[in-house]
């Protein structure tokens, strides 16, 4: 571990990331939710997950992640990756129980902070896995960059539609892949600003917790991934005021990432249709862009 995060770690707390280290192996670690925590918290280090059926592919992005300083993991399959969060969720780890298997209330995206995720593999596609884990609780709010071959518009389109924060098209410069991960772990790191700091954002049965990053309709919860959750507490605390797309990409999107409007016309739709009876209050303003209103 570099110096200077050492000079702001008491002595027991080395001892104790010694003792995790020690006692348990990187497999075993999957399943320790006080280890991860604690390695997550205070060495202040993202997780990441690469998960591409070519090995030399992944040995260079992992090399580059780690020379970031991100804990860079590799999985080579869909199947190997659900693999992995049954074991995270279970803490059984090749048949051996764990003493303390995570809880609700440490769910698996507090482990991986990202997935650079290929689409075409053997036996389940990227596509199919993303679906998976956005349906997921506990792995919906796992941000996704795709990195694949497939580099048609439908197929960009279908990745975003699916809960994508970026999409990347081999062959790729892995500067470009460092900035845009750079970008997507970037989100959320600036301070809110206090007028924004409610517990709940309302309309009529459409309720957002803003603490606990959760949205209910009717009482019941619906699952919605990072953009169009921030997607829609931007409307909602602006209701009535029209945002152009530029405006939404510049607001919701990181700087980073490079993304056209048409991105925010697949995200307005995609969430729509999962709130149902208020899809109308997310309204279109032809030549304008979207606000959120009342359905007239």
């Amino acid at each position: 571990m570099p110096k200077k995060r050492m000079k702001n770690i008491s002595l027991h707390q080395r001892k104790e990331e010694q003792y995790y280290i020690k006692h348990y192996s990187p497999a075993l670690l999957f399943g320790h939710v006080r280890g991860i925590q604690y390695l997550c918290t205070h060495m202040e280090q993202k997780r990441i997950l690469v998960v591409d059926d070519e090995q030399d592919l992944c040995d260079i992005l992992l090399f580059n992640l780690q020379a970031k300083g991100y804990l860079a993991e590799a999985a080579h399959s869909a199947e190997e990756v659900l693999k992995r969060i049954e074991e995270l969720k279970s803490g059984n780890i090749e048949g051996r129980e764990l003493a303390e298997p995570p809880s609700f209330h440490s769910p698996v995206f507090q482990y991986y902070h990202l997935m650079l995720l290929d689409v075409m593999m053997p036996g389940m596609s990227g596509f199919e896995l993303a679906k998976r884990l956005k349906e997921d609780e506990q792995t919906r709010h796992i941000p996704i960059i795709f990195l694949t071959a497939k580099d048609t518009e439908d197929d960009t389109l279908k990745g975003f539609a699916l809960g994508a924060d970026d999409y990347v098209t081999k062959p790729f410069s892995v500067r470009e892949v460092m900035a845009r991960v750079k970008a997507v772990l970037g989100r959320g790191k600036t301070s809110p600003d206090p007028s924004q700091q409610e517990d709940d954002l309302r309309f009529e049965g459409l309720v957002v917790n803003t603490a606990h990053k959760t949205v209910t309709l009717d009482g019941e919860s619906i699952a919605l991934t990072r953009t169009e959750y921030e997607l829609l507490i931007l409307l909602l605390r602006h209701r009535g005021q029209v945002f152009s797309r530029q405006q939404l990409l510049d607001r919701v999107w990181p700087q980073d990432v490079i993304v056209t409007e048409r991105t925010v016309d697949v995200n307005v739709a995609r969430l729509r249709k999962k709130l149902n009876r208020y899809a109308p209050c997310l309204v279109s303003r032809k030549g304008f862009g979207y606000c959120f209103d009342r359905e007239r």
